[in-house]
């Protein structure tokens, strides 16, 4: 089995105006996805990992060297994430699978040059199911002004042997961010930075 891309989709979006006020900078929002054949639709597969190495390191350097492309520079880039739609004839294991392995994400990791994991979502749907990518942080996960989400969809993917794999960005936070950050919050509870739950 080899990767079988059907097609790329480029989303990207630039805000400058917010919350009835002119933004600072621009604030851009961006993603890419592949449209990949399913290697495992329509059946069950006890080990999926085989093909996961094979599939997954050449799709995430792809991805990654397109939204790098998009943004500029790794370093343009803020807010990072990725996200996976299966099509109705997969499970979710199998978007779970070609987007949670080093494999794949350590390519934008290290091409934006990160600290904090990749958000994320996996999920399943028909053709033009919503995308919803989740972001944060590049290096900071309290940051709130960086929790953003990109959305989109696409009008004929993912089919029902398909897999929408994605890669997204920010090159900034909210442009009016006023809700700190999660440290104050953790200060005013009384919580360690190390266990923030408490238990």
């Amino acid at each position: 089995m080899t990767l079988e891309i059907r097609k790329f989709v480029t989303y990207d979006e630039e805000t400058l105006i917010e919350g009835f006020r002119p933004a600072p900078r621009p604030w851009r929002m961006f993603a890419v996805a592949a449209v990949v054949k399913n290697p495992w639709a329509g059946r069950y597969v006890e080990d999926l990992g085989p093909l996961i190495r094979e599939i997954a390191p050449p799709l995430g350097e792809e991805l990654t060297r397109r939204i790098i492309a998009l943004a500029g520079s790794g370093e343009a880039i803020e807010a990072y994430g990725k996200a996976a739609v299966v099509g109705l004839d997969g499970e979710v294991e199998h978007a779970s699978g070609l987007i949670h392995t080093l494999r794949f994400g350590n390519h934008f990791r290290e091409a934006v040059q990160a600290k904090s994991y990749l958000s994320f979502t996996n999920t399943r749907g028909p053709a033009n199911a919503p995308i919803m990518v989740p972001l944060m942080d590049k290096n900071d996960a309290g940051r709130r002004s960086h929790y953003l989400t990109v959305q989109f969809s696409i009008p004929d993917a993912p089919c029902a042997d398909e897999i929408v794999v994605v890669l997204g960005g920010a090159t900034t936070g909210r442009p009016h961010h006023r809700i700190g950050d999660r440290y104050q919050d953790l200060k005013d509870l009384g919580h360690d930075l190390d266990n923030p739950a408490a238990v």
